[in-house]
């Protein structure tokens, strides 16, 4: 089968390339640096060249609360047209399938816990990373529409907070796993009397280890192309506060850890309902957050995060 992935030189999108190698797959790995998919023109060229069957689309620009904070015009604007543009060059090729990676922020900033797909329009998305949320929920919307009209079939999901080696340690845009890991890493090595952390600890998040939502992505292409939405995650929640003492554990950092809490917390809770995916696709997470976090603190110990910081990418501040 002819297979396109958009972002997989990315975090998410090199394991789910890796895991399609090791199925004897070789799929067409799309990069920004060859075609700007904000550009109908670039994304006309890229399906021309590689007349897929299945479509993963992974590219996407996100960042941590600071990134959403600073570039929410480009973060609405480059992911609204990067769907569009892929949807609809799917839709112009016939392609048999096309899954799509949302975002868990866009989910309402007060969605009850856990978060259920049928509460995705139930109101606004946190207000710092809404502008992204936004943009991939109309993403949704699209999918839906072009079901209804044209007969394309999509599977589209909502994963919660990704992590893993490879990850984005660039301290300006990564997300939380890995701005933790990098400078309790540093000040391990500098011995450093105190960490500065972001907002009060308090908000809890649901983590992803990557290479379990690569697994799900190829069920998701065997076995579903529904209409709903579908939650990936591990359906645990962990307060920021209680994760940074375990990544500092996990390290061996015994400093200070110092809560900024003029910085933003971003949305206060996050737990999906991951029920739908287990029934639906059969995926239910196979790693811990202990061991993903130990594989995370010890590929960065390895590289120093040695790559440059990634703007394609897949996830969810």
């Amino acid at each position: 089968m002819r297979i396109l992935v958009t972002g997989g030189g990315g975090f998410v999108g090199s394991y789910l390339v890796e895991r399609l190698r090791a199925e004897g797959e070789e799929p067409f790995v799309a990069r920004r640096r060859e075609y700007d998919l904000t550009s109908q023109t670039d994304a006309e060229r890229l399906f021309r060249d590689t007349q897929p069957e299945l479509v993963f689309h992974l590219a996407a620009e996100v960042g941590g609360i600071g990134a959403n904070r600073e570039h929410p015009g480009r973060y609405w604007y480059a992911n609204l047209l990067m769907g569009a543009n892929v949807l609809e060059e799917s839709r112009k090729a016939g392609v048999r399938k096309l899954v799509v990676a949302g975002t868990v922020c866009s989910y309402p900033e007060r969605t009850p816990v856990p978060f259920r797909e049928d509460d995705l329009w139930a109101g606004y998305p946190e207000e710092t990373n809404a502008p992204y949320g936004v943009a991939k929920k109309a993403l949704l919307v699209g999918a839906q529409a072009y079901r209804s009209e044209f007969g394309v079939k999509t599977a589209f999901l909502l994963p919660a907070n990704l992590y893993g080696p490879r990850d984005n340690f660039d301290l300006d845009s990564s997300h939380v796993i890995p701005a933790l890991v990098r400078k309790m890493v540093e000040a391990k090595a500098s011995a450093g009397s105190g960490v500065v952390l972001w907002g009060d600890g308090t908000p809890t998040r649901e983590f992803l280890y990557v290479d379990d939502c690569a697994r799900a992505l190829v069920l998701a292409a065997e076995r579903y192309e529904g209409r709903e939405p579908v939650n990936v995650g591990t359906g645990e929640e962990i307060a920021i506060r209680d994760l940074a003492r375990l990544v500092a554990r996990l390290v061996g950092y015994e400093g200070e850890l110092v809560w900024d809490s003029s910085k933003p917390n971003g949305q206060p809770r996050r737990r999906l309902d991951v029920t739908r995916a287990e029934k639906l696709f059969g995926f239910r997470a196979q790693t811990t957050l202990e061991e993903g976090l130990s594989r995370t603190i010890e590929w960065y110990a390895r590289s120093g995060g040695d790559q440059e910081p990634r703007r394609i990418v897949a996830g969810a501040p």
